[in-house]
């Protein structure tokens, strides 16, 4: 990879990109309410089983098949994979968060480069974030595949992480010491999901789905459902 690469894959997996991630919690507020997650261990083990097992892989192979359409210029591929995603949500407030931060991601490579137009207009709204990335990614040209979904995979743990920081609570130092002990298990599932077909597609995700469902129902909240 260009060290110019490089640069567009930082940009686009920044915690700084301004998509609204640090907004949600994928049920990790209900967790540490309910107790199964309270503290650095716990934390470590629900993500370590998502990477294995969970919805996220969905989200990046979903991602991957993304890019691929657009370097092939299959536009029909872009609206089917969006409405597959749309259709493997378990609960409205994961749908809606996927919704909400892939048309900010996608607003904001439109005003940074108009000319992925037809392929937003190919997606059309709502436009999942895994679709948005996999857009972004393939028309900043990031290259090897491999590093776009570790780029992904990394985003999505260190924001989980931040949540977890702040709902615990966790030192920061925890925090950083969890996403470093998550790094052969990021690198394992960008592997395993690089390889999968069409027909193994499939997470675990119920213990997810749960605690999606409860986040509505707590007294008081941090992050938004």
């Amino acid at each position: 990879m260009t060290i110019e690469r490089v640069l567009y894959l930082l940009q686009l997996a920044s915690p700084t990109l301004p998509v609204g991630a640090y907004s949600y919690s994928e049920g990790l507020e209900a967790l540490v309410d309910a107790g199964t997650i309270s503290n650095e261990q716990s934390l470590q083990h629900w993500l370590e089983q998502e990477l294995h097992y969970g919805a996220i892989r969905l989200e990046a192979a979903v991602m991957v098949r993304t890019y691929h359409a657009v370097q092939n210029g299959d536009i029909e591929a872009l609206s089917y994979w969006n409405h597959w995603l749309s259709a493997a949500r378990e609960t409205e407030e994961l749908r809606s968060s996927s919704w909400q931060m892939g048309r900010s991601l996608i607003k904001l490579l439109l005003q940074l480069q108009p000319q992925v137009s037809p392929l937003a207009d190919a997606v059309g709204n709502p436009c999942n974030y895994a679709i948005a990335f996999g857009i972004a990614a393939a028309s900043w040209k990031i290259e090897p595949l491999s590093s776009v979904v570790l780029g992904y995979l990394h985003s999505w743990t260190t924001n989980l992480v931040t949540a977890g920081v702040k709902l615990i609570p966790l030192g920061q130092t925890a925090g950083q010491q969890v996403i470093l002990n998550l790094f052969p298990d990021l690198m394992n599932a960008a592997t395993e999901i690089l390889t999968l077909s069409d027909d193994d597609l499939c997470s675990c995700s119920w213990g997810l789905s749960l605690a999606s469902m409860a986040h509505e129902t707590l007294y008081t909240r941090l992050f938004r459902s």
